[in-house]
C-alpha cells in the first residue's frame, strides 16, 4: 500500500508571493512538511513576518515583472525542487474601459512571472530527474468573467503555458499543473469587497456575499484547502498527475 505521508525533508521549495493568501499558506504547508523554503514578494513587512513562523522558510525582495531580479533571485537560492509560481494581480475593468497599460500590467504579472519562474527551473529540474511546478491559476482561467477580461485572458495563458511545459518535460520525473480556485479567504477577496462595496452601496457582509455564492457551494474557500492540494502534488503517488488544470472550486468550475 502507498505511504501517502509527505515528507520533503532535502527538497528547496520557491513560493512567489509568499507573504500573504494562498502563498502563506503553501510556503508554511510545504515546511511543515519538512522542504526549506525561499519566499518572495514586493513588501518585507508581510514575508517576516510569514518566514518568522518556521525555521525552514527565508524570504527575498523580489518583483516577478523584473527578469533580472528572477534570474538572479532563483540562482542564488540553489537548487530548487518545488516551484510555486503564486505572484499575480486580480484586478477587473469592463473590456470597453480597459487601457492597453492595464492589460499589459495584468498579462507582465501574471502571465509573464510565471513563465521566466519556470524558465529558470525546469531545466535543472529534469537533469536531476525530479521536480515539481505548481501554477496557482483560477477558475477564470476555466471561464469567463464579466469585467475580468484582462485577468481571465492571463489565467487562460497561464493554463496553457502549464500544458506546453508539462509536454517539455514529459519522462523526466518532472510534473507541471495548475490549481484553479475559487473566490478564496485571502487579501485580495477583502479588496475586492471593498470595491464591491464603493461601486454598489453594499454592506460589507452584502459584498462578501456576492463573492461567496460564486463558488458553487456557497463558502470562501480556506487557503489551506488549496495548501494541501499543492502538499499532494509534491507527495507519493503524485507523479502521474502532470498537464492538470485542478480545479478547487466546490463545485463546477
Amino acid at each position: 500500500m502507498t505511504d501517502l505521508n509527505t515528507d520533503l525533508s532535502g527538497k528547496r521549495a520557491f513560493v512567489t508571493g509568499g507573504g500573504t493568501g494562498i502563498g502563506a499558506a503553501i510556503a508554511l504547508a510545504l515546511a511543515d512538511a519538512g522542504a526549506d523554503v525561499v519566499i518572495t514578494g514586493r513588501r518585507e513587512g508581510p514575508l517576516a513576518e510569514v518566514a518568522a513562523k518556521s525555521p525552514r522558510i527565508e524570504w527575498r525582495i523580489m518583483d516577478v515583472t523584473n527578469e533580472t531580479e528572477v534570474v538572479e533571485t532563483i540562482a542564488a537560492a540553489g537548487p530548487v525542487d518545488i516551484m510555486v509560481p503564486n505572484a499575480g494581480l486580480a484586478e477587473t475593468m469592463p473590456l470597453h474601459k480597459t487601457t492597453i497599460d492595464f492589460w499589459r500590467r495584468i498579462q507582465t504579472t501574471n502571465v509573464e512571472g510565471v513563465m521566466l519562474c519556470m524558465r529558470e527551473t525546469l531545466p535543472a529540474m529534469a537533469k536531476r530527474g525530479w521536480g515539481r511546478v505548481i501554477i496557482i491559476s483560477s477558475v477564470a482561467g476555466l471561464r469567463g468573467l464579466s469585467y475580468g477580461g484582462a485577468y481571465c485572458a492571463s489565467k487562460h495563458a497561464v493554463n496553457g503555458l502549464m500544458k506546453c511545459a508539462a509536454e517539455e518535460v514529459l519522462k523526466t520525473g518532472v510534473t507541471v499543473n495548475s490549481l484553479c480556485p475559487g473566490y478564496v479567504a485571502t487579501p485580495i477577496v477583502e479588496r475586492n469587497v471593498e470595491k464591491i462595496m464603493g461601486r454598489s452601496g453594499m454592506s460589507a457582509d452584502d459584498a462578501e456575499a456576492v463573492l461567496r455564492d460564486s463558488n458553487p457551494f456557497g463558502r470562501l474557500i480556506e487557503p489551506g484547502e488549496v495548501a494541501a492540494a499543492a502538499l499532494w502534488l509534491c507527495g507519493p503517488g503524485s507523479g502521474a498527475v502532470t498537464a492538470q488544470e485542478i480545479a478547487i472550486s466546490g463545485g463546477q468550475a
